[in-house]
């Protein structure tokens, strides 16, 4: 198991998505189903972080992350995105990879450890290329998960 955070094959998902909202209302429905937690909330946490300003992070990633009750540790979610959409990144390039990560409410180096580690992943260029290459949903799970046990050894 990741040291850092969890992830579940049932977060993981390509999709289709119009805009910011919809990718948020499904990474939110992601996360929500695999940690049973209320996807509604997690929605709000995830909305009242983008409105700090975007986590469009750059290279088509976004990573929207969130603290909020009932978890013990960090959970993650990736969405791969048929078709780019705008994020407001700081590049101003679209998005195509979406990794969301909620953490325990009072969760300080836990989540900013996990954030970092999501952080250095999307931007190895191997790790990166993986992911936007993934034919399903499998493939995209196991990336993640391999990468991410690679990066914490």
């Amino acid at each position: 198991m990741n040291p850092l955070f969890s992830i579940k094959p049932e977060s993981v998902a390509i999709i289709d998505a119009p805009d910011k909202q919809a990718v948020l209302e499904v990474l939110s429905h992601r996360l929500a189903q695999g940690w049973k937690l209320d996807p509604a909330l997690v929605l709000e946490k995830l909305d009242e972080r983008e409105r700090l300003g975007s986590t469009g992070f750059g290279r088509g990633v976004a990573i929207p992350h969130a603290r909020m009750p009932g978890l013990q540790r960090p959970v993650a979610a990736l969405l791969k995105l048929r078709q780019p959409i705008d994020f407001a990144a700081a590049d101003a390039l679209p998005v195509d990879i979406v990794v969301g990560l909620i953490s325990p409410e009072n969760s300080g180096a836990s989540h900013l450890h996990a954030l970092a580690a999501i952080s250095r992943l999307m931007r190895d260029e191997r790790v990166h290329e993986a992911l936007s290459e993934a034919p399903d949903e499998e493939a995209l799970f196991s990336l993640l998960n391999n990468a991410v046990d690679r990066d914490a050894a």
